[in-house]
């Protein structure tokens, strides 16, 4: 009896394995497909409306977001090629560098209690959300071509003054733009003496040099060299000597070494992921 109990047992157990196998595969070529059909500005508008019901379907004790304070039997898959798991948070939507973002901001500045003003380029949806709320903040958004945004604006030509932000947010942006230089001195030109930002790119901590190739346009050839159908670079770890070019004072940080292994993967953060803190004196 207790031989055919053990033998049902196994059974189920194996039947429950392949089908939480195929539901996770199943659920890696949607969010791979999602990703590649839908333009940046429509996948917002979809993510608003489906968010609720995201949660509701994820919501459990193994990972906890801590934009939100809420936890998760797990995350969903992200990525254009090579998907990582448990990546992208079905609460804020946010990834891996989001939520090192906001452990630093929460844990290290007085970015959530003293005044500052604000410019916050390409904003990520939930960031913009809770930041515009925040009454010590004088927070102002912009992008070319979020339908989001207070300011529809080129990184190349900011319609800002000189020096009229303290805090200048700009993530997964530069490695769009073809002339990155330009941009980083428009962000450096906009900062307050004193002020200081946040400007996370893709990396490759291995690669001392960027890896950047003009001529490359199609964007299944952009996705093969740089990771992403509409990036133009990886960034290398010149990438600092380039923003201090632009006049900024940076050091690599690896906040995430603040945190130990069982934090990171409770927060799902990624290791070794650089957060590129800048000053201007």
């Amino acid at each position: 009896m207790m031989h055919w109990a053990s033998k049902l047992m196994k059974k189920h157990h194996s039947s429950t394995n392949g089908n939480l196998q195929y539901r996770n595969r199943h659920l890696k070529k949607l969010s791979k497909f999602i990703l590649n059909a839908f333009p940046r500005p429509v996948l917002i508008k979809i993510s608003i409306l489906a968010r609720p019901l995201i949660y509701l379907i994820f919501k459990g004790k193994n990972f906890t977001d801590p934009i939100d304070g809420k936890s998760y039997r797990k995350f969903l898959p992200y990525g254009y090629g090579k998907q990582r798991e448990n990546a992208l948070s079905p609460g804020t939507l946010s990834l891996e560098r989001h939520r090192q973002m906001w452990l630093y901001l929460k844990n290290e500045t007085d970015f959530f209690t003293a005044s500052h003003k604000v410019l916050h380029i390409a904003p990520e949806q939930e960031f913009l959300r809770r930041f515009r709320n925040m009454k010590n903040l004088d927070y102002l958004s912009a992008d070319l071509y979020s339908p989001i945004v207070d300011v529809k604006a080129d990184i190349l030509s900011l319609p800002f003054e000189d020096s009229r932000f303290d805090i200048v947010i700009c993530n997964h942006v530069l490695e769009h733009i073809v002339h990155d230089a330009k941009a980083m001195s428009e962000l450096y030109r906009v900062m307050k003496p004193g002020g200081w930002g946040i400007f996370q790119v893709p990396m490759k901590n291995s690669l001392e040099k960027t890896y950047e190739d003009f001529s490359i346009t199609d964007p299944k050839e952009r996705q093969k060299h740089f990771g992403q159908y509409d990036h133009v670079r990886w960034y290398g770890m010149d990438y600092f000597d380039r923003l201090r070019k632009a006049g900024f004072e940076t050091e690599p940080l690896f906040y995430s070494e603040k945190y130990t292994d069982e934090e990171i993967k409770k927060y799902s953060l990624q290791k070794n992921e650089i957060l590129p803190v800048v000053f201007k004196k």
